[in-house]
């Protein structure tokens, strides 16, 4: 299965997870490793993450 990653790696101290792909430390280190069905159960979890977007300050581009 394909890697959510976008190439946006900051992680978010307070939520634990990237503010890119809206994984945690722990999902991106296991990532390769991870069988579809476990890669499917964080592909899952991602929408609920992502939806909390609006509340993650994000600095401006420069």
């Amino acid at each position: 299965m394909k890697s959510p990653c976008n190439k946006v790696c900051v992680m978010d101290v307070d939520r634990g997870y990237c503010k890119g792909c809206f994984r945690t430390l722990e999902e991106i280190g296991r990532w390769a490793s991870m069988t579809e069905d476990e890669q499917a159960r964080v592909l899952g979890k991602l929408a609920e993450r992502r939806s909390d977007v609006s509340k993650i300050p994000v600095p401006p581009l420069s």
